[in-house]
């Protein structure tokens, strides 16, 4: 297995970061490259080496990789340094140099956030639900708590499930119908019954409405590209037993 990473970037974002692809991993199989999730069935001494990948590539010692337990919930952190144990979150956010926050996923949005003046950063998992519930926002007043502005906030969402891969029911659209007639215009039919949903979309319209001075996305697919990006429900209806997680980190 080849160890050279790929790294997206984003001309938008100051601060050091990367939307590590799933190339240069030292995982097989189902797992095939850089799989950086210890909550999947991959070997942990493999999974090890990988996040000590992403942190060599981020000029950071291992142990400056800072993760959480990922529960799809609204909930931001701050931290200064390793934690003993991961806490359930789905967002950091960070004013210590040399702190490499970091993000899992395979489908979701990772989303990483800098204030440039007053060097506070963050980064969130934000599927659907996170999305829903506010992770954004919830990651937007964290920064805030530490001296950032929102006005100075520049947000950006890496690769991600595209909404002509999201099929969705109807169940799914009347629940967002209920939190917000405004968001129904981020699906469109797909066939029967079944709709499509623009989750990048609706990520970039809950930043936008939170204020922050730019948001963008990257404009990758998860789901197109099995070669590059890990993906939950190719994995699902491909029958595969488990799959691996991108990492998206950021740092001052």
């Amino acid at each position: 297995m080849p160890t050279t990473l790929e790294i997206i970037t984003s001309d938008a974002l100051d601060a050091r970061h990367g939307f590590f692809t799933r190339k240069g991993g030292a995982s097989s199989g189902i797992f095939a490259g850089l799989n950086c999730g210890t909550g999947s069935s991959d070997q942990t001494e493999i999974v090890a080496i990988n996040r000590s990948r992403v942190a060599e590539a981020m000029e950071v010692p291992p142990e400056a990789l800072v993760t959480v337990h990922q529960v799809h919930s609204a909930k931001a952190i701050p931290v200064t340094g390793p934690l003993s144990i991961r806490p359930e979150a789905d967002a950091l956010v960070t004013a210590t140099p040399g702190v490499l926050l970091a993000v899992l996923t395979a489908d979701c949005q990772p989303v990483l956030f800098s204030d440039p003046e007053a060097k506070v950063i963050g980064a969130a998992h934000a599927g659907w639900r996170g999305a829903v519930d506010g992770v954004l926002e919830a990651t937007i007043d964290a920064m805030e708590a530490l001296g950032a502005r929102r006005s100075q906030i520049t947000a950006v969402i890496g690769p991600t499930i595209s909404q002509a891969a999201y099929e969705v029911g109807p169940e799914f659209f009347d629940r967002f119908r209920a939190e917000d007639e405004a968001s129904t215009r981020f699906f469109a039919n797909g066939s029967g019954d079944r709709l499509l949903f623009d989750l990048p979309g609706y990520g970039l319209h809950r930043l936008r409405e939170a204020g922050v001075k730019l948001a963008e996305w990257t404009g990758h697919c998860t789901y197109r590209d099995p070669s590059r990006f890990y993906s939950f429900r190719r994995t699902t209806h491909a029958g595969e037993a488990d799959y691996g997680r991108l990492i998206s980190t950021i740092r001052l």
